[in-house]
């Protein structure tokens, strides 16, 4: 038995977007802007009693968490090809989209706390604040999910089915 050649190393490649996961996380994007006014009126009226606490702590469990990673998916797996692409528009939409995942962030470090407030049973959240800074969040999510889908997203799955494309031809 003869021993295997030691192959060279290469840099990795970074897999491909999973479009059906980002797709999937604007969803419950969508799902969570929906339940905030929600919460906010339940807390209103009951204070932040279990169900209050348990939709508080769906919500900055997923704004925490996954809402983070899906803008950083997007950063490394979408972004950097379209704007490599030397198309102005679509640079241009790209780097408004990269500057909203930057206020996105802003605004939840001044949200996160106040869900966590509830969530915890504090009585220290203020309704008046996350009134008035709800709509502006929602707002930003909205157009950004609805630029991402129509331009952003078409854009780099046409952008992966040429690589895809033309590997399969290389191989041939």
């Amino acid at each position: 038995m003869s021993a295997t050649p030691t192959r060279p190393s290469r840099p990795a490649i970074d897999a491909p977007a999973n479009f059906e996961v980002l797709d999937h996380t604007h969803q419950q994007v969508m799902k969570l802007l929906a339940l905030m006014p929600a919460l906010l009126a339940h807390v209103d009226d009951s204070g932040p009693d279990d169900e209050a606490r348990r939709m508080a702590a769906e919500v900055r469990a997923f704004f925490d968490g996954q809402a983070r990673q899906h803008h950083a998916e997007e950063e490394a797996r979408v972004f950097p090809d379209l704007i490599a692409s030397g198309d102005v528009e679509l640079v241009r939409q790209v780097k408004r989209l990269q500057q909203d995942h930057r206020w996105l962030e802003e605004d939840w470090q001044v949200l996160g706390p106040q869900f966590e407030a509830i969530e915890r049973g504090y009585n220290w959240y203020d309704l008046t604040m996350l009134r008035q800074a709800l709509p502006v969040f929602e707002a930003l999510n909205r157009e950004h999910i609805t630029l991402e889908e129509a331009l952003v997203y078409p854009a780099a799955r046409q952008h992966q089915r040429a690589l895809n494309e033309g590997a399969a031809a290389r191989r041939r």
